[in-house]
Protein backbone atom coordinates (compact mmCIF):
# COMPACT_ATOMS: atom_id res chain seq x y z
CA UNK A 1 0.00 0.00 0.00
CA UNK A 2 1.53 3.77 -0.95
CA UNK A 3 1.47 6.33 1.91
CA UNK A 4 -1.40 8.62 1.58
CA UNK A 5 -1.40 12.55 1.42
CA UNK A 6 -2.97 12.62 4.85
CA UNK A 7 -0.92 13.63 8.02
CA UNK A 8 -3.06 12.85 11.37
CA UNK A 9 -2.73 12.73 15.18
CA UNK A 10 -3.48 10.69 18.27
CA UNK A 11 -5.56 11.26 21.20
CA UNK A 12 -2.98 10.05 23.81
CA UNK A 13 0.25 7.87 25.06
CA UNK A 14 -0.69 4.55 23.27
CA UNK A 15 -2.61 3.68 19.82
CA UNK A 16 -5.73 2.96 20.51
CA UNK A 17 -7.58 0.00 18.34
CA UNK A 18 -10.16 2.31 16.63
CA UNK A 19 -7.18 4.82 15.80
CA UNK A 20 -5.09 2.01 14.16
CA UNK A 21 -7.69 1.04 12.20
CA UNK A 22 -7.60 5.03 10.94
CA UNK A 23 -3.91 4.62 10.03
CA UNK A 24 -4.89 1.54 7.94
CA UNK A 25 -6.96 3.86 5.34
CA UNK A 26 -5.15 4.19 2.34
CA UNK A 27 -5.64 8.07 2.40
CA UNK A 28 -3.22 8.25 5.74
CA UNK A 29 0.73 8.55 4.92
CA UNK A 30 2.31 9.96 8.26
CA UNK A 31 1.60 10.70 11.91
CA UNK A 32 2.66 13.62 13.71
CA UNK A 33 2.71 13.71 17.69
CA UNK A 34 2.07 16.41 20.40
CA UNK A 35 3.00 16.80 23.87
CA UNK A 36 -0.08 14.92 24.80
CA UNK A 37 1.55 11.53 23.34
CA UNK A 38 4.60 11.54 25.30
CA UNK A 39 5.11 10.67 28.98
CA UNK A 40 8.60 9.12 29.10
CA UNK A 41 11.11 7.72 26.42
CA UNK A 42 10.47 4.19 26.35
CA UNK A 43 6.76 4.92 26.62
CA UNK A 44 7.73 6.76 22.83
CA UNK A 45 9.74 4.02 21.44
CA UNK A 46 6.60 1.59 22.20
CA UNK A 47 3.97 4.10 21.03
CA UNK A 48 5.91 5.16 17.70
CA UNK A 49 6.82 0.98 17.39
CA UNK A 50 2.83 0.27 17.33
CA UNK A 51 2.49 3.05 14.39
CA UNK A 52 4.83 2.06 12.69
CA UNK A 53 3.75 -1.96 12.79
CA UNK A 54 0.21 -0.82 11.45
CA UNK A 55 1.23 -1.04 7.64
CA UNK A 56 3.61 -1.36 5.15
CA UNK A 57 5.67 0.84 3.79
CA UNK A 58 5.59 2.39 7.52
CA UNK A 59 3.90 5.44 8.00
CA UNK A 60 5.80 8.71 8.74
CA UNK A 61 5.88 9.44 12.22
CA UNK A 62 6.77 13.39 12.70
CA UNK A 63 6.85 16.01 15.41
CA UNK A 64 7.67 19.93 15.78
CA UNK A 65 10.74 19.83 17.73
CA UNK A 66 12.65 22.76 17.41
CA UNK A 67 13.34 23.84 20.47
CA UNK A 68 12.66 26.75 22.41
CA UNK A 69 8.93 27.33 23.18
CA UNK A 70 8.25 24.64 19.88
CA UNK A 71 9.76 21.31 21.64
CA UNK A 72 6.62 18.84 22.38
CA UNK A 73 9.04 16.54 24.17
CA UNK A 74 10.95 17.53 26.76
CA UNK A 75 11.61 15.34 29.94
CA UNK A 76 14.37 12.95 29.21
CA UNK A 77 15.35 14.93 25.61
CA UNK A 78 18.09 17.91 25.65
CA UNK A 79 16.18 21.17 26.09
CA UNK A 80 17.15 23.33 22.92
CA UNK A 81 17.28 27.10 23.05
CA UNK A 82 15.24 28.79 20.33
CA UNK A 83 16.74 29.70 17.01
CA UNK A 84 17.01 33.52 17.81
CA UNK A 85 19.67 32.21 20.73
CA UNK A 86 21.97 30.43 17.78
CA UNK A 87 21.30 33.89 15.79
CA UNK A 88 23.06 35.69 18.74
CA UNK A 89 26.32 33.59 18.66
CA UNK A 90 26.46 34.16 14.59
CA UNK A 91 26.80 38.62 15.56
CA UNK A 92 29.71 37.50 17.35
CA UNK A 93 31.69 34.49 15.42
CA UNK A 94 29.61 33.47 12.94
CA UNK A 95 31.70 30.32 12.27
CA UNK A 96 31.54 28.79 15.65
CA UNK A 97 27.85 29.49 15.38
CA UNK A 98 26.78 27.37 11.83
CA UNK A 99 29.31 24.86 14.33
CA UNK A 100 26.71 25.50 17.24
CA UNK A 101 23.18 24.50 14.70
CA UNK A 102 25.10 21.73 13.12
CA UNK A 103 25.55 19.94 16.72
CA UNK A 104 22.44 20.97 17.75
CA UNK A 105 20.68 20.21 14.50
CA UNK A 106 22.68 16.57 15.04
CA UNK A 107 21.26 16.19 18.97
CA UNK A 108 17.47 17.18 18.18
CA UNK A 109 17.81 14.39 15.67
CA UNK A 110 19.84 11.73 17.12
CA UNK A 111 17.70 11.63 19.95
CA UNK A 112 14.39 11.40 18.20
CA UNK A 113 15.83 8.55 16.24
CA UNK A 114 17.36 6.38 18.80
CA UNK A 115 13.05 6.66 19.61
CA UNK A 116 12.05 5.81 16.08
CA UNK A 117 10.28 9.02 15.38
CA UNK A 118 11.21 9.75 11.56
CA UNK A 119 11.00 13.42 11.20
CA UNK A 120 10.91 17.13 13.09
CA UNK A 121 9.57 20.43 11.29
CA UNK A 122 12.92 22.22 11.11
CA UNK A 123 14.41 24.45 10.88
CA UNK A 124 12.08 27.44 10.55
CA UNK A 125 14.23 29.80 8.20
CA UNK A 126 11.89 32.73 8.17
CA UNK A 127 13.48 35.97 9.13
CA UNK A 128 13.20 37.68 12.38
CA UNK A 129 11.30 41.19 10.79
CA UNK A 130 10.70 42.12 14.41
CA UNK A 131 6.55 42.14 13.94
CA UNK A 132 5.56 38.45 14.41
CA UNK A 133 4.74 37.21 17.45
CA UNK A 134 4.14 33.64 16.36
CA UNK A 135 7.55 33.60 15.05
CA UNK A 136 9.39 35.73 16.96
CA UNK A 137 12.65 33.96 18.90
CA UNK A 138 11.94 31.11 16.38
CA UNK A 139 13.77 32.95 13.55
CA UNK A 140 17.50 32.46 13.51
CA UNK A 141 18.16 36.67 12.35
CA UNK A 142 16.87 38.92 11.04
CA UNK A 143 19.64 38.41 7.53
CA UNK A 144 18.73 36.16 4.61
CA UNK A 145 22.71 35.37 5.08
CA UNK A 146 22.93 34.29 8.67
CA UNK A 147 19.47 32.16 8.21
CA UNK A 148 20.71 30.68 5.31
CA UNK A 149 24.42 29.82 6.80
CA UNK A 150 22.57 28.80 10.42
CA UNK A 151 19.64 26.57 8.65
CA UNK A 152 21.94 24.75 6.59
CA UNK A 153 24.06 23.83 9.60
CA UNK A 154 21.43 22.56 11.37
CA UNK A 155 20.21 20.51 8.06
CA UNK A 156 23.23 19.08 7.51
CA UNK A 157 23.05 18.07 11.61
CA UNK A 158 20.16 16.26 11.10
CA UNK A 159 21.08 14.43 7.98
CA UNK A 160 24.16 12.96 10.00
CA UNK A 161 21.83 11.88 12.80
CA UNK A 162 19.67 10.24 9.96
CA UNK A 163 17.08 12.76 9.55
CA UNK A 164 15.72 14.89 6.63
CA UNK A 165 15.19 18.43 7.33
CA UNK A 166 11.94 20.33 6.31
CA UNK A 167 12.38 23.94 5.74
CA UNK A 168 9.73 26.13 7.18
CA UNK A 169 7.10 28.26 6.63
CA UNK A 170 7.23 28.55 2.96
CA UNK A 171 7.26 31.54 1.53
CA UNK A 172 8.14 33.17 4.98
CA UNK A 173 5.68 34.18 8.05
CA UNK A 174 8.55 36.96 9.23
CA UNK A 175 7.18 40.19 7.63
CA UNK A 176 3.00 39.77 9.50
CA UNK A 177 1.52 40.46 12.48
CA UNK A 178 -1.68 37.70 12.06
CA UNK A 179 -1.06 34.19 13.26
CA UNK A 180 -2.29 31.98 10.63
CA UNK A 181 -3.03 29.59 13.54
CA UNK A 182 -6.53 32.06 13.76
CA UNK A 183 -6.68 33.83 10.61
CA UNK A 184 -5.32 34.44 7.02
CA UNK A 185 -2.09 36.68 6.90
CA UNK A 186 -1.82 39.28 4.48
CA UNK A 187 1.32 40.24 2.49
CA UNK A 188 1.09 42.77 0.00
CA UNK A 189 4.43 42.51 -1.07
CA UNK A 190 5.24 41.51 -4.90
CA UNK A 191 7.37 38.42 -5.48
CA UNK A 192 10.39 41.09 -6.12
CA UNK A 193 10.31 42.50 -2.64
CA UNK A 194 10.30 38.59 -1.41
CA UNK A 195 13.67 37.69 -2.55
CA UNK A 196 15.19 37.96 0.89
CA UNK A 197 12.51 35.44 2.58
CA UNK A 198 13.57 33.18 -0.15
CA UNK A 199 16.95 33.57 0.36
CA UNK A 200 17.69 30.44 2.63
CA UNK A 201 15.06 28.56 0.56
CA UNK A 202 17.26 28.74 -2.45
CA UNK A 203 20.58 28.06 -0.15
CA UNK A 204 19.09 24.99 1.17
CA UNK A 205 17.38 23.57 -2.26
CA UNK A 206 20.86 24.37 -3.75
CA UNK A 207 21.99 21.99 -1.09
CA UNK A 208 19.44 19.02 -1.32
CA UNK A 209 16.46 19.78 0.82
CA UNK A 210 14.36 17.21 1.32
CA UNK A 211 11.43 18.70 2.39
CA UNK A 212 9.57 22.33 2.87
CA UNK A 213 6.45 23.10 4.72
CA UNK A 214 4.45 26.10 2.88
CA UNK A 215 2.09 28.59 5.22
CA UNK A 216 -1.01 29.64 4.80
CA UNK A 217 -0.35 33.31 3.81
CA UNK A 218 -2.18 35.55 1.31
CA UNK A 219 0.32 36.84 -1.12
CA UNK A 220 -2.37 39.01 -3.45
CA UNK A 221 0.59 40.56 -5.77
CA UNK A 222 1.61 36.97 -6.17
CA UNK A 223 -1.60 34.72 -6.07
CA UNK A 224 -5.32 35.11 -4.93
CA UNK A 225 -4.83 31.68 -3.23
CA UNK A 226 -3.08 31.43 0.18
CA UNK A 227 0.45 29.78 -0.31
CA UNK A 228 0.02 26.21 0.35
CA UNK A 229 -2.97 26.28 -1.83
CA UNK A 230 -1.54 27.80 -4.42
CA UNK A 231 -0.11 26.30 -8.01
CA UNK A 232 1.07 29.85 -8.45
CA UNK A 233 3.45 29.45 -5.20
CA UNK A 234 4.38 25.46 -5.31
CA UNK A 235 4.35 24.36 -8.57
CA UNK A 236 5.62 27.61 -10.55
CA UNK A 237 7.66 29.26 -7.46
CA UNK A 238 8.89 26.49 -5.18
CA UNK A 239 9.16 23.48 -8.10
CA UNK A 240 9.87 25.25 -11.28
CA UNK A 241 11.65 28.68 -10.37
CA UNK A 242 13.32 27.15 -7.12
CA UNK A 243 13.99 23.60 -8.36
CA UNK A 244 12.77 22.02 -5.84
CA UNK A 245 12.16 18.22 -5.49
CA UNK A 246 11.35 16.88 -2.22
CA UNK A 247 8.15 16.57 -0.40
CA UNK A 248 6.03 19.92 -0.08
CA UNK A 249 3.88 19.48 3.60
CA UNK A 250 0.93 21.94 3.23
CA UNK A 251 0.86 23.63 7.06
CA UNK A 252 -1.79 22.13 8.66
CA UNK A 253 -5.37 22.13 7.50
CA UNK A 254 -6.78 22.94 10.44
CA UNK A 255 -5.65 26.15 11.37
CA UNK A 256 -7.88 29.77 10.73
CA UNK A 257 -5.07 30.71 7.65
CA UNK A 258 -6.85 27.09 5.77
CA UNK A 259 -10.34 27.52 6.72
CA UNK A 260 -10.18 31.21 6.02
CA UNK A 261 -9.28 30.45 2.37
CA UNK A 262 -12.04 27.09 1.77
CA UNK A 263 -14.61 26.96 5.15
CA UNK A 264 -15.10 23.27 4.08
CA UNK A 265 -11.44 20.79 4.79
CA UNK A 266 -12.26 18.44 1.59
CA UNK A 267 -12.22 21.59 -0.32
CA UNK A 268 -9.13 22.84 1.44
CA UNK A 269 -7.68 19.56 0.76
CA UNK A 270 -8.13 19.02 -2.57
CA UNK A 271 -7.14 22.37 -3.51
CA UNK A 272 -3.60 22.07 -1.56
CA UNK A 273 -2.94 18.40 -3.72
CA UNK A 274 -4.09 20.77 -6.82
CA UNK A 275 -1.81 22.94 -5.93
CA UNK A 276 1.20 20.44 -5.60
CA UNK A 277 1.13 19.70 -1.69
CA UNK A 278 2.49 16.01 -0.90
CA UNK A 279 1.22 15.63 2.19
CA UNK A 280 -1.59 17.40 4.52
CA UNK A 281 -1.19 17.32 8.30
CA UNK A 282 -4.91 17.44 9.58
CA UNK A 283 -4.33 17.79 13.91
CA UNK A 284 -6.33 18.59 16.69
CA UNK A 285 -9.89 18.04 14.89
CA UNK A 286 -10.52 14.28 14.55
CA UNK A 287 -14.39 15.76 12.78
CA UNK A 288 -12.59 16.94 9.88
CA UNK A 289 -10.17 13.64 9.52
CA UNK A 290 -13.27 11.50 9.17
CA UNK A 291 -14.41 13.86 6.91
CA UNK A 292 -11.61 13.91 4.56
CA UNK A 293 -11.21 9.73 4.86
CA UNK A 294 -15.00 9.73 3.59
CA UNK A 295 -15.03 12.42 1.31
CA UNK A 296 -11.50 13.28 0.13
CA UNK A 297 -11.45 10.94 -3.34
CA UNK A 298 -7.86 10.83 -4.61
CA UNK A 299 -5.93 8.33 -5.22
CA UNK A 300 -2.49 8.45 -3.81
CA UNK A 301 -0.04 10.03 -6.61
CA UNK A 302 2.71 8.11 -7.62
CA UNK A 303 5.74 10.27 -7.62
CA UNK A 304 4.20 12.02 -4.08
CA UNK A 305 4.35 8.51 -2.80
CA UNK A 306 7.84 7.98 -3.15
CA UNK A 307 8.99 11.31 -2.35
CA UNK A 308 7.32 10.60 0.79
CA UNK A 309 9.14 7.29 1.51
CA UNK A 310 12.34 9.02 1.31
CA UNK A 311 11.42 11.00 4.45
CA UNK A 312 11.47 7.57 6.47
CA UNK A 313 14.47 8.16 9.16
CA UNK A 314 17.64 6.24 8.70
CA UNK A 315 17.34 2.28 9.01
CA UNK A 316 20.02 1.83 11.85
CA UNK A 317 19.96 4.79 14.28
CA UNK A 318 21.34 4.54 17.66
CA UNK A 319 19.64 2.98 20.72
CA UNK A 320 18.94 5.16 23.50
CA UNK A 321 21.67 3.83 26.14
CA UNK A 322 24.79 3.77 23.17
CA UNK A 323 23.50 7.83 22.43
CA UNK A 324 23.86 8.82 25.19
CA UNK A 325 26.92 6.72 26.47
CA UNK A 326 28.48 7.99 22.91
CA UNK A 327 31.10 11.06 22.23
CA UNK A 328 28.91 12.99 19.84
CA UNK A 329 26.30 12.86 22.44
CA UNK A 330 28.10 14.16 25.34
CA UNK A 331 30.20 16.88 22.78
CA UNK A 332 27.23 18.01 21.79
CA UNK A 333 25.42 17.90 25.61
CA UNK A 334 28.23 19.99 26.09
CA UNK A 335 27.85 22.94 23.70
CA UNK A 336 24.44 23.07 24.26
CA UNK A 337 24.97 23.99 28.39
CA UNK A 338 27.56 26.61 27.06
CA UNK A 339 24.67 27.88 24.96
CA UNK A 340 22.28 28.14 28.10
CA UNK A 341 24.35 30.78 29.25
CA UNK A 342 23.32 34.49 28.39
CA UNK A 343 25.18 35.59 24.83
CA UNK A 344 28.60 37.43 25.62
CA UNK A 345 28.42 41.27 25.52
CA UNK A 346 30.57 43.19 23.47
CA UNK A 347 31.29 46.89 23.63
CA UNK A 348 32.84 49.11 20.82
CA UNK A 349 34.03 52.11 22.64
CA UNK A 350 33.56 53.83 19.06
CA UNK A 351 30.02 53.86 19.17
CA UNK A 352 27.24 55.99 19.79
CA UNK A 353 26.47 56.14 23.34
Amino acid sequence: MSLGPLMIDLAGTALAPEEAELLRHRLVGGVILFSRNYAEPAQLAELVRAVHAVRSPPLIVAVDQEGGRVQRFREGFSRLPPARRIGHEFDLEPRRAVALARSLGWLMAAELRAQGVDLSFAPCVDLDNGVSEVIGERAFHASPDAVAQLAQGWAAGMREAGMAATAKHFPGHGAVVADSHHTLPVDRRPLVDLTPDLTPYRRLIANGLPAVMVAHLLFPAVDSAPASLSRRWIRDVLRGELGFQGVVFADDLSMGGAAAAYGNVVTRARAALAAGCDMLPVCNNRPSVLELLDGLHCEPQPASSLRLVRLRGRADPLDRSTLLDSAEWQQARALLERTAAAPRLTLDPGGPA
